[in-house]
Parts: C-alpha cells; sequence; structure tokens
C-alpha cells in the first residue's frame, strides 16, 4: 500500500480505488470482514420475512421479473440494483446489524451491493472481502471529517456515510480505474439522504437499502462513462460542506493508507436488536438484576443517566410497536428486568404490552448527564426496591465492542437464532461455514446458493 499526500476527499478515495489489492489486506483484517458478512447476513435472513424487510421484497417482486442476484433469505432474484436495495433494507429491518464508534452502521449498505454485484459478476469471496475493506475505510475517512456534528445535526450516517462506501466497494468489485472512481465517489456525492426524525418507523431501514442501491448505481454508472463535477465531495458547496457546514474537518482526514481503520476503530456486533444507544442499559440492569436477585415487582424505580446523543437517538418513552420499542431506553430497561433474554422476540408487536415489562416501564426515568460526550456509551443504571434497597452500575462500553467482542460461538448462535427466526428452508450451519470462510471461496455465488 501506498503511503498518502494531502489530496482532495474525490482524489483520495479514487488513488485507493485503483490502488488497493487482495493481497494489502493483513489477516486479521480478513478475519474482521468475513466475520461482518456472516452477522449481516444472518440478520439479513430474519429480516427478510417481516416489517420493512419483508415490504421491500414484496415491493422488489412487484416491480421486476427477476434478475441474477438472490433475495437473501427467500425464494428469488433481482437486478443487482434491486437487490441490494431488498437485502439492504432487510439486513437494517431488525436493527440488529453491526455498529462502529457507536454511531452509524457500515456494514448494511455495503454487504448488499457487494454480494448482488459478486453474484451477477462471477466474483470470489476474496475480492468481496477487499471490497468491504476498502468501502469500510471510505466510510470511516468520511466520518473523521464530519462526526460528531454530522449526526448531531440529525443525519443518519448509515445512509449518508453507507452510500459513498457502498460506492467505493462496487467501484473495487468492478476494477473501474482511478477516473472512473472519482466519478463514482462524486455522483454518490448527489445521493445520500436520512434522516434520524424517522427512527423507529420502516422508512430507517430503508435508509440502508437506499445507499445500498444508489452507492452501486453509481458505480455501475461510472463504470460505462458517467461524470460528476470534481470535488462533489469536498468541502466547497460540496458533500462534506453541505452535510456539516463549517464545523467540518477536513484536517483530520489525510488517513487512507497510513493506516487501517477497521484495526483502529473495528466493528460491534450487537447482542441485543435494538437501538445501540440502549445496549449499555440493558446490559448493566441485566447484571444488576442477576447479581442482587431483583424480582421486576418489586422494583420502585429505575434511573437511567447517558449522553444527549442517546436522548436524540431514542424517541420513545411508550411505544406503541417492536419498532418504536427499539429505540426507547424505558422499554429496552424493562425488558431486560423482565426477561432472561432481550431477543428479537421482545421487540414483536404482541411483546410490548406486555404487563410485566410495562409495569416497569411506568417506573422508568432516563435522564441527560450534561457532563458526557454527545456519543459515549457510558451510562449509569440505578434501580430501587420496595424494600429500600439501592443497585447502581455504572458501564463504560456495551457486549460487543471490539474490547469485548462477541465469540465465534456467540456470532455462530446469533446466526443460527436469526435463520431460525426466519422459518426458511435455509442449512445454516452450510451457510454459516461457507461465509465464515469467504475470503477462500472461490465463488460467491456458491455462497449464496444456500440462502
Amino acid at each position: 500500500m501506498r503511503s498518502t499526500s494531502p489530496r482532495s476527499p474525490d482524489e483520495e478515495l479514487a488513488a485507493f480505488v485503483a490502488d488497493i489489492g487482495d493481497d494489502d489486506l493483513p489477516p486479521e483484517l480478513v478475519r474482521r470482514a468475513e466475520r461482518a458478512f456472516v452477522d449481516t447476513v444472518g440478520v439479513t435472513v430474519a429480516g427478510a420475512v417481516e416489517g420493512a424487510g419483508a415490504i421491500a421484497v414484496e415491493t422488489t417482486r412487484a416491480i421486476g421479473d427477476g434478475g441474477p442476484a438472490s433475495l437473501i433469505g427467500v425464494p428469488g432474484g433481482a437486478s443487482v440494483t434491486d437487490a441490494a436495495f431488498a437485502n439492504g433494507t432487510a439486513g437494517h429491518g431488525l436493527d440488529f446489524d453491526d455498529v462502529t464508534r457507536g454511531v452509524w452502521h457500515p456494514s448494511v449498505p455495503m454487504v448488499a451491493p457487494i454480494l448482488a454485484l459478486a453474484e451477477a459478476e462471477g466474483l470470489s469471496g476474496r475480492r468481496a472481502v477487499t471490497a468491504y475493506v476498502a468501502g469500510y475505510e471510505a466510510q470511516c475517512y468520511l466520518a473523521d471529517a464530519l462526526l460528531p456534528e454530522h449526526y448531531e445535526r440529525g443525519w443518519h450516517a448509515t445512509a449518508t456515510f453507507g452510500t459513498v462506501g457502498a460506492a467505493v466497494a462496487c467501484a473495487v468489485l468492478l476494477d473501474v480505474g482511478e477516473e472512473a472512481a472519482r466519478h463514482a465517489v462524486n455522483a454518490a456525492a448527489s445521493m445520500p439522504a436520512g434522516l434520524k426524525k424517522n427512527f423507529g418507523t420502516t422508512t430507517k431501514p430503508m435508509h440502508a437499502g437506499h445507499a445500498a442501491r444508489s452507492g452501486l448505481t453509481a458505480a455501475l454508472l461510472a463504470a460505462r462513462g458517467h461524470t460528476a463535477a470534481a470535488g462533489a465531495l469536498g468541502t466547497d458547496r460540496g458533500f462534506l460542506d453541505l452535510y456539516a457546514g463549517e464545523r467540518v474537518h477536513p484536517d483530520a482526514m489525510a488517513r487512507l493508507g497510513e493506516g487501517w481503520a477497521l484495526d483502529r476503530d473495528g466493528i460491534q456486533v450487537k447482542k441485543y436488536p435494538c437501538c445501540y444507544f440502549t445496549h449499555p442499559a440493558v446490559y448493566a440492569t441485566q447484571r444488576l438484576v442477576d447479581t442482587h436477585g431483583v424480582d421486576p415487582r418489586d422494583v420502585e424505580s429505575v434511573r437511567v443517566r447517558a449522553s444527549q446523543g442517546a436522548a436524540d437517538a431514542l424517541h420513545y418513552d411508550d411505544p406503541a410497536s417492536g419498532l418504536e420499542a427499539k429505540f426507547s431506553m424505558p422499554y429496552t430497561v424493562a425488558a431486560a428486568a423482565v426477561r432472561d433474554r432481550v431477543g428479537l422476540e421482545a421487540f414483536d408487536d404482541d411483546s410490548v404490552g406486555n404487563p410485566e415489562v410495562q409495569a416497569v416501564r411506568e417506573r422508568v426515568v432516563f435522564e441527560v448527564d450534561p457532563d458526557l460526550a454527545y456519543e459515549p456509551y457510558h451510562t449509569n443504571v440505578a434501580i430501587e426496591t420496595t424494600g429500600g434497597e439501592t443497585y447502581e452500575r455504572t458501564q463504560e462500553r456495551p457486549p460487543g465492542t471490539p474490547s469485548d467482542p462477541l465469540s465465534d460461538e456467540e456470532l455462530a448462535a446469533k446466526f443460527r437464532m436469526c435463520v431460525a427466526r426466519a422459518d426458511a428452508d435455509i442449512d445454516a450451519d452450510a451457510a454459516y461455514r461457507r461465509l465464515d470462510a469467504l475470503s477462500g471461496q472461490s465463488s460467491v455465488a456458491r455462497v449464496l446458493e444456500v440462502l
């Protein structure tokens, strides 16, 4: 790999696309990427049969007549762009997909178009892995310039960063060369959208599907001669300028080729299928209940203190649906106090009104700690019982972070749980083995056969 020098963002990304090769990736990066494919495909299978994912699949079938790319987890195929949209939406539909820096979901807007394009083009698993790493690096490159202000302003970074990440990944797969890659990322700069205001609805997962399709479309167009303005990704009325304004940090961006963001930041695999800002509180609550033998019927009150970032993402104190419950601190904490496991079933619509959970939810108070930065994991939970005891725990990080990753066994168990949720005729163990060794697979199409 080369060592970078300062360039405009579009020049930097285009040179990176043209330069990255399969042999450039250290083994540990390849392994992280394979785990990301395992996790993302698993949650896509589960998400394809309900909610936003099922609607996206149904709509894709209604407007198309099949195609060379698989609809993951369900029968049939579609065009590569339609499959990217449907699979990307399904992958984010349950909010069970991975996270980075605690802010956005990097894998789902990339895995869907990578698999669709690699399947259609007859490409190998190793090439898919390289494309994933390139797209991840591109997303973090933008994040260095835009966070935290971009997220604070109300943008859903999965949609905005994900669109450019998908364009970069697909440009790598298509081997378009530096000039076309530059047009691809500059075209992609016109496509990002996604508002945090839509969290808790089926529009939020659609953001990921739209990003997947848009990034793929930009790369496909550029490969055929489509053009875009030089600098459209930059600070002069470009993407960086308009999506962060005066608070952009372009000096933080010159990192491509100097190290790997996938190594530095890593992937956070979700243990619970809900907004990541709830995870420290869920884990802390379960530990307090288990350690001290707290009976949910004896809970007098629960106080949760977390960051303003959590408050901005968690819109629903009294959720009326499973989707809203995923973005509710009171509900997720109550579910953690009552249930042995906060799994997929906790967010079924029928589960939200559970009387035991509701009795605790009404006693949960969520407060913003003004001394916390916008996006930390740091969360404090204090449970007071009717007997006058108070149990308190501060959780610095949720499970599943790079410093406390899910084991291979836990990841496999999550994959099998997702496949079982879909109730599909899928050999979960065979699918897991192929994805878990994706870099050694000669054909992505063969990997997807069992899905």
